[in-house]
């Protein structure tokens, strides 16, 4: 295995931290709350639906790792908007979940790009809406400068990994994609010149015709996007089908061994 997808890989088979860094009280979540999330309460928060666990200190603020765990038993997750408050666009993505999915044990990494409360939430089968989340010390996230030049954001943009693996009994795939995912905040470290946002806005993965998990996403996910989750496998091969802002698109499957 090349050596970037061995540091991924291992990137998001550590947990996040689950410190006590609760949400705090957040002037501009009252503000996004209804004129952007449209909500017109504040959801409860529920442990006994799902939890989502993210550092108190991040130790690189464009790899934030947001980690959504539900207990056994728990009601489905059908669909999740992740929200990171202080961020330039706070949406930072929505994902909607195949039953293969349940109970939730979902990874990605995210930008930050401020002291903010990062949160999910989370819509269940039987139409309850619910919140978890934590606060989050980062800065800079979204501005951070790309980790390669753009000669080989250009040779690898769209390439795709699969890896899965028995883990504590249950599957666990990590889905790695090739993607400066730029934010429209960074510069090109050569030019100095703003680079245009560039970003996946949407995710498909199934096996089979079987759905796992779909994402439609803005500037906050990270830079070569990983995606680690549990899932029970049907044995039916793995497609990906992504597309971004540029109208490019991606499509790929891999044997489900991976």
């Amino acid at each position: 295995m090349r050596p970037f997808l061995t540091l991924a890989f291992l990137a998001l088979a550590t947990p996040a931290l689950a410190e006590d860094n609760p949400l705090q009280p957040s002037a501009t979540w009252d503000d996004l709350r209804e004129s952007v999330v449209g909500l017109t309460a504040e959801p409860p928060v529920d442990p006994a639906v799902f939890d989502l666990t993210a550092p108190i200190r991040a130790n690189d603020a464009a790899l934030v790792p947001i980690h959504i765990t539900q207990p056994a038993g728990g009601a489905a997750i059908t669909d999740l908007t992740v929200v990171i408050d202080e961020n330039p666009a706070p949406v930072a993505a929505e994902y909607s979940f195949g039953p293969a999915l349940m109970p939730l044990d979902f990874e990605v990494r995210m930008r930050v790009n401020a002291y903010s409360d990062v949160r999910g939430i989370a819509t269940t089968e039987g139409g309850d809406t619910v919140m978890a989340g934590r606060f989050v010390k980062a800065s800079g996230g979204c501005s951070a400068p790309a980790g390669k030049d753009m000669a080989a954001v250009a040779e690898t943009m769209g390439q795709m990994r699969w890896k899965s693996v028995a883990e504590e009994g249950r599957t666990i795939g990590t889905l790695m994609i090739r993607h400066p995912n730029f934010s429209g905040l960074q510069r090109d470290q050569v030019t100095l010149l703003n680079i245009p946002a560039h970003f996946i806005d949407k995710l498909e993965v199934r096996q089979g015709e079987e759905l796992l998990f779909t994402m439609s996403a803005g500037i906050s996910v990270s830079e070569d996007p990983v995606f680690r989750f549990g899932y029970e496998p049907n044995g039916q091969p793995i497609s990906v089908h992504v597309e971004d802002t540029e109208g490019q698109v991606w499509d790929q499957v891999f044997d489900a061994a991976g």
